[in-house]
């Protein structure tokens, strides 16, 4: 690779042992993919943020790279945690596991990381621009700057995103370069435009696709949708960037006509769903995953307001960021009658399959992880069939 006199002197250690260690690994992941140099970035968003993902070593990873002096040198967030800061008693959390859930958020607070702890930190927290060179390291997150927002990044590691954002530099390969962004596949849709139907587009796409760049037709997605897509097909397959026509910035940039084209309709979301689905009965229903937007939050108050919970043997949680909470003040009180409203953590990576082994969700990407993360059977519905069950 060619590197500048400065960042040759980075890896020698003159700037130290935190920064050093850095451009080790961000420089072994470029010799690995091929890349020639490395490239500025404008922003970072850092996975292995919850206890349970990383463990011991992993808190003892941050632990050394603290010590070390490492600092993050560009606007920097974090992955939802383990719980919530302050109620994670009503998560079933032990104190053991909580003192070092803690821990770990103020480590990452002394390198400088934004302790805002979201996987829809576009939302408010984190928000790339057209064309940026970033390096985002949570699935969806990354696959909706990549493809809603036109910013550019690869599937990064979360040692390799937290490499990166103290160097504010990766490596110039993949998903940064013009080539590795033309659509592999035509995707046409056929689905109701409900959010949830977006869900199981993702995932029966994840599921015909594997890896490789979508280019759609047929579909008109917003945030919400767009985000439930991205998180879907990237937890079902691997797809990291995606393309909708008259959608997405530059899916007017390539000419689709000689790729294959898969088509997605009735009998594949029908696929998809029975695919997700493994149990009728559930002990926890958990909403917001990826994390739920204000307007999410609007829609379920809505929903709820009026009635009641009959089943006290259901717990129901309801997923968002510490910052869409504040700002939803009356949706909260209606919806705290059902359940607790849990800012900056979800589900997977909460260490639930202590209390529970049966969760329904509205999502295509809980539905893959619930029974690989979290040793649960899972019920994967729309939020209005979810809900009823309780009612």
């Amino acid at each position: 690779m060619d590197l500048t006199r400065e960042e040759e002197a980075i890896l020698n250690g003159e700037s130290g042992e935190g920064m050093q260690k850095a451009m080790e690994l961000v420089t072994a992941l470029g010799k690995i993919y091929g890349a020639e140099d490395l490239i500025d970035i404008t922003s970072a968003h850092l996975s292995g943020a919850s206890y349970k993902t990383i463990g011991d070593g992993g808190l003892k990873y941050l632990e050394d790279m603290a010590a070390g002096g490492a600092r993050v040198s560009v606007p920097s967030t974090l992955n939802p945690v383990g719980m919530d800061r302050d109620r994670w008693r009503e998560m079933h959390i032990t104190p053991e596991f909580a003192e070092k859930q803690l821990r770990i958020i103020d480590l990452y607070g002394q390198m400088g990381v934004q302790k805002t702890c979201s996987c829809t930190p576009y939302t408010g927290a984190n928000v790339p621009s057209f064309g940026d060179h970033v390096a985002w390291a949570e699935s969806s997150a990354l696959s909706f700057v990549n493809s809603y927002i036109g910013a550019r990044t690869n599937r990064e590691g979360g040692p390799g995103a937290l490499a990166a954002a103290i160097l504010g530099k990766t490596a110039n390969y993949g998903l940064h370069l013009d080539e590795k962004r033309r659509p592999t596949k035509v995707i046409e849709a056929d689905i109701d435009g409900s959010v949830f139907s977006y869900s199981l587009l993702g995932q029966a796409v994840g599921m015909a696709m594997g890896s490789g760049i979508p280019y759609f037709k047929g579909i008109s997605p917003e945030l919400e949708e767009a985000k439930t897509l991205s998180a879907a097909m990237a937890a079902a397959g691997s797809v990291a960037l995606w393309h909708a026509e008259g959608v997405t910035p530059e899916a007017g940039s390539f000419d689709v006509s000689d790729l294959e084209v898969i088509h997605i309709g009735k009998r594949e979301l029908e696929a998809a769903y029975d695919k997700l689905n493994t149990v009728d009965d559930v002990q926890l229903i958990a909403l917001g995953c990826p994390h739920l937007t204000e307007k999410e939050m609007h829609q379920i108050a809505s929903f709820l307001k009026g009635k009641r919970k009959v089943r006290d043997d259901v717990e129901i949680w309801f997923c968002t960021s510490e910052e869409v909470r504040a700002r939803c003040p009356e949706d909260v009180k209606v919806m705290e009658e059902f359940g607790p409203v849990l800012a900056d953590t979800c589900m997977v990576v909460a260490p639930i399959e202590g209390a529970f082994q049966r969760t329904g969700t509205n999502s295509a990407k809980a539905g893959n992880y619930l029974p690989t993360l979290c040793s649960q059977k899972a019920m994967v519905r729309d939020v209005s069939a979810l809900l009823e069950v309780v009612m």
